[in-house]
């Protein structure tokens, strides 16, 4: 009962991530699974990409949707990369030492922190109709493979995909951040982990049960998050978000060095 109860709030925090940073949640669930479950890694991202698979972040959508943050023509583009490079991601991550797999995923949050700190507006009051348009910047040419990228990082950590396209969308599209938000939780309301998660089932590293609960708990923190972005200053958000990740990438690098050298 304990176990379930902790499930359910580790979904909930990851919910709330979700919502607010238009992630799928994973970068909250994988390490909490590995600390508090006693997950291996390979497991904790087959089960986090289980749960990613339901629409759990689509009443979330829906409150972006109803402020004008979300972009479905581009969301849709970005659906189809990740479904064709989610498989490549599980397929590599299974193939992988753990303790290297915690590196890469160590220098990978690091990374994301980083470009999450260092980004800013050029102007905090520029309106939506302000915004770059896609069609005429970007074609499908290159956002389908920013899709795939996307598809990749999330089947190799168990992540949505959405700590690539989210700052893609603020630096390389000069997209709203909360606009960049909604369209990328859109982007994954379809099941585009699929692939992966299958070829993570095949090789044992899925636990159903504990992904269903999260699922639950991703729903119920996804709206209140979605809820807290729409109302909060972007700075401060991107802030607070920074600082996660530095945590938890420097957690990942040093535990996976740690296991690497120790005699």
């Amino acid at each position: 009962m304990t176990d379930l109860i902790l499930i359910l709030i580790i979904g909930v925090i990851a919910g709330v991530m979700a919502g607010m940073f238009g992630i799928g949640g994973g970068v909250v669930m994988v390490p909490a699974m590995i600390v508090f479950l006693g997950f291996s890694i390979i497991e904790a991202n087959g089960t986090s990409l289980a749960a990613l698979m339901m629409p759990v972040g689509i009443f979330a959508v829906i409150q972006y949707y109803k402020n004008n943050y979300v972009d479905l023509k581009l969301a849709s583009i970005f659906a189809f990369g990740l479904l064709a490079g989610v498989f490549f991601g599980a397929k590599f991550a299974i193939s992988l030492p753990s303790d290297i797999l915690k590196q890469l995923y160590g220098i990978f949050l690091l990374y994301v922190s980083w470009r999450f700190f260092e980004l800013k507006l050029k102007n905090k009051e520029k309106s939506e109709t302000d915004e770059i348009s896609l069609e005429k910047k970007h074609s499908i040419f290159v956002l389908i493979p920013i899709g795939i990228t996307a598809g990749i990082l999330s089947g190799l950590f168990g992540i949505g995909g959405g700590l690539v396209m989210v700052p893609m969308m603020v630096t390389l599209m000069r997209y709203h951040p909360k606009k960049a938000v909604g369209t990328s939780l859109a982007a994954l309301l379809l099941p585009v982990a699929l692939p992966g998660v299958l070829e993570y089932y095949n090789s044992g590293n899925l636990r159903i049960e504990t992904a269903s609960i999260l699922a639950v708990g991703l729903v119920i923190g996804s709206i209140l998050g979605a809820k807290i972005t729409i109302s909060l200053p972007t700075k401060t958000i991107k802030r607070i978000y920074s600082i996660f990740l530095f945590i938890m990438g420097m957690d990942f690098l040093i535990r996976g060095l740690w296991n690497y050298f120790k005699f």
